[in-house]
């Protein structure tokens, strides 16, 4: 039987429990705050990140792991294991593939494959999964990549955000730049459109936009079983709220709450949730 080791990053916000489960390996990306460089997750984590933020007069920017990273998480993953699939956040949102293949250019003798994800937080999360699961059922490394990739295309991510400053600042807003200008009290309702932030329209309230994004997870799921995590960036009453929505009205396989944290946190803004999700079996 063939072991595979499954690598992503930081972004994925998967729960603790499924990686110490799966062994999933996860390399931190970078938080860059002035002179200072912290690991996401590992020398920061979210209640001190959202902590200074609120009281910081400059949002900080972020950083993909180096190709040497890589190259030393790949070899620690390689231990044991017959070869690596990693999957990754997108590449429009991030360098963080291109770290991970030239990391693997340096690597010649570790059978190694990388999946571009086309998604972050527990969009990446989910997918992930697929291939750890896989991996776990004994699947060499053809299948346990092909089960992440069949799955990429599946996976949606809508979330609303306070603000659009934070992704405006960070440069990834993407075809939500549209949004901006809108009056002040309009909540952009938001989502991964290959791979990329875009805008799914504006809504006069917080509530309102819930509301919405709810709607439309409902026109994408149409009555299958579904597979979904509710995140959120410092707002943990209103996702365990929503979590509660999603609970009651979609039939469900797995359900996870999960935290944003700094990385994205710093691109989003505090105050943003939304739901990552796909239907149907797999995974």
């Amino acid at each position: 039987m063939s072991r595979i080791s499954v690598v992503t990053d930081s972004t994925a916000y998967l729960p603790p429990e499924l990686v110490a489960q799966y062994g999933i390996y996860v390399m931190p990306q970078q938080l860059v705050w002035g002179d200072e460089t912290f690991r996401d997750g590992v020398t920061i984590d979210p209640p001190t990140f959202y902590e200074r933020l609120s009281r910081s007069a400059d949002i900080p920017t972020t950083a993909q792991a180096s190709a040497g990273e890589f190259a030393a998480l790949f070899a620690q993953a390689a231990r044991n294991a017959d070869g690596i699939v990693g999957v990754f956040i997108s590449t429009e949102l991030s360098g963080t593939v291109a770290s991970a293949l030239a990391a693997r250019e340096s690597l010649p003798d570790l059978p190694i494959e990388v999946v571009d994800s086309r998604s972050t937080t527990m969009g990446l999360g989910l997918v992930t999964l697929a291939a750890a699961r896989a991996a776990a059922e004994g699947k060499g490394l053809a299948e346990v990549t092909t089960a992440a990739r069949e799955l990429v295309p599946r996976v949606n991510v809508l979330f609303v955000v306070e603000t659009l400053e934070y992704l405006h600042h960070g440069g990834r807003i993407g075809g939500a730049s549209r949004l901006l200008g809108s009056a002040l009290r309009i909540k952009p309702l938001l989502h991964l459109n290959e791979g990329r932030i875009d805008a799914l329209g504006r809504v006069r309230t917080k509530r309102k936009a819930v509301e919405r994004m709810l709607e439309v997870m409902a026109e994408r799921v149409g009555n299958a079983p579904v597979h979904a995590a509710v995140i959120h960036a410092n707002a943990p009453e209103e996702a365990a709220g929503l979590r509660e929505q999603v609970r009651e009205r979609f039939p469900y396989t797995e359900l996870y709450l999960t935290e944003l944290s700094p990385v994205i946190g710093t691109h989003v803004g505090p105050g943003t949730v939304g739901v990552a999700f796909y239907a149907g079996e797999g995974g």
